[in-house]
């Protein structure tokens, strides 16, 4: 790609193409900034981006979404807006090579007075060295960087980079606005598909959209591909049916990265809804995960943590079950898996809920930092020989069986420099409840 090319959203050809054999979505890209949908909160008057516009001050930036929600069309148009020279790269092919070679472009634009706009799509996929060679030139001004990205930058961009940089959180498009970028394709006789006079009925929109799953490269690569479709079994009927649409679609493929941000957010969302005690979201954060792909053992794991973290004490159950699960898992994997699990994620955010063991274990591990390695108090210590017996070793010592009316039988068991310490306070939800009742008592 040469440095005067415009880098395309969806196929890395020049934005300046509007040839009619162009897909769909490169023919319907966006021309000025107001066209572009979706994205009022940035782009509406007065809002963050529209401002950098009309003040004609560009400073470096990324652009943070999911797929086809226009990051590179509306970089190309901040850039054309404020006339920046356009250089544009993708990250998963420019190496340091590349980088430089921009740089060394932009600096002959500065000299003549002019900016550069460096625009690199995918910027989380530079590796440190290639990020490092672009920072002094970002920071002295040499070229305005804009970044593309559908991953979380404080993640995937070093500090130093990102501190130079602002980011702006692109949202995936709702049914509204894929509503109107699909009507507009329909009808629009120039660019998209309107000399064709294709009719689309309600429901077939609604389910255009939901296969879209908020993407607009994939909402008219679908409308390309049903138009085609229908065209070949319905040539005599204007009217596009669900059929090539859903024929069109195949199987759905959920927004879903294994090793992304969305699996954080997803798993987040699915620990914190046992946490609140809502199986209904649990389970649907549960189908989310699955259904994208996500290692079912991973989810198990997950379960046999919260039931210790979050159940604990109050339902001693949810460990046993959080385990069994994981082993049928490894035993029958998916698809009959998904039944344990679901089986286990009721349970878990159903069952009273208690932290007391994992809290009471925090705050014995904080006096263990603080106080070092105290010695063991000799009644707690065997006395395997007769020497250790003459130094006392278990001298003292309560065989508590033989006192089976009394909870604590002997002497304090913390080291003697501490005193008696109440780490564990049982809570009053479940077994727990009759735990602290027992406690209460042996106090008394």
């Amino acid at each position: 790609m040469s440095s005067n090319e415009s880098l395309d959203l969806f196929s890395m050809t020049p934005l300046d193409s509007r040839a009619s054999k162009a897909p769909l979505a490169e023919r319907m890209r966006p021309r000025s900034l107001a066209e572009v949908l979706g994205q009022e909160e940035l782009l509406a008057p007065k809002a963050a981006l529209s401002a950098l516009v009309e003040s004609s001050e560009l400073p470096s930036l990324i652009l943070w979404g999911p797929p086809g929600v226009g990051k590179t069309t509306i970089a190309q148009l901040l850039a054309k807006s404020t006339e920046k020279r356009w250089i544009a790269y993708s990250a998963v092919s420019a190496g340091v090579k590349e980088i430089r070679a921009a740089i060394a472009t932009a600096e002959v634009e500065r000299a003549r007075g002019g900016s550069t706009a460096l625009f690199l799509d995918e910027i989380h996929r530079l590796n440190k060295s290639q990020q490092d060679v672009l920072l002094p030139h970002v920071e002295a001004g040499t070229v305005t960087l804009i970044g593309a990205t559908t991953e979380n930058p404080s993640f995937e961009v070093n500090n130093a980079l990102l501190s130079r940089c602002r980011v702006f959180t692109l949202k995936a498009l709702g049914e509204e606005p894929l509503k109107q970028l699909l009507q507009h394709a329909l009808s629009d006789e120039e660019r998209g598909l309107g000399k064709e006079q294709l009719q689309l009925p309600d429901a077939a929109l609604t389910l255009l959209c939901k296969a879209a799953d908020g993407d607009a490269r994939r909402a008219l690569g679908l409308l390309e591909a049903s138009a085609a479709l229908h065209r070949v079994n319905h040539p005599e009927d204007p009217i596009l049916s669900a059929q090539s649409i859903e024929q069109a679609s195949g199987d759905q493929t959920l927004r879903y990265d294994r090793a992304g941000e969305e699996h954080y957010n997803v798993i987040s969302a699915f620990i914190k809804s046992m946490r609140a005690s809502d199986p209904d979201a649990a389970l649907y954060y549960l189908a989310r995960m699955l259904e994208g792909g996500e290692d079912p053992l991973f989810i198990a794991r997950r379960l046999v943590i919260f039931a210790s973290e979050d159940v604990g004490n109050a339902e001693p159950a949810g460990l046993s079950l959080a385990t069994s699960t994981h082993l049928a898992l490894e035993r029958i994997g998916l698809p009959e898996g998904r039944i344990n699990l679901a089986q286990t994620v009721a349970f878990l955010s159903c069952a009273p809920k208690s932290n007391a063991a994992y809290a009471a274990y925090e705050r014995a591990a904080a006096l263990v930092r603080q106080t070092g390695s105290l010695s063991v108090p000799k009644h707690l210590c065997n006395a395997p020989t007769k020497l250790m017996k003459q130094l006392g070793y278990s001298k003292g010592y309560q065989y508590p069986h033989d006192k089976p009316d009394e909870e604590h039988a002997g002497p304090h068991n913390l080291p003697d420099e501490l005193p008696r310490k109440n780490f564990f306070t049982p809570g009053k939800r479940g077994w727990e409840a009759r735990a602290a009742e027992r406690r209460k008592g042996s106090t008394s």
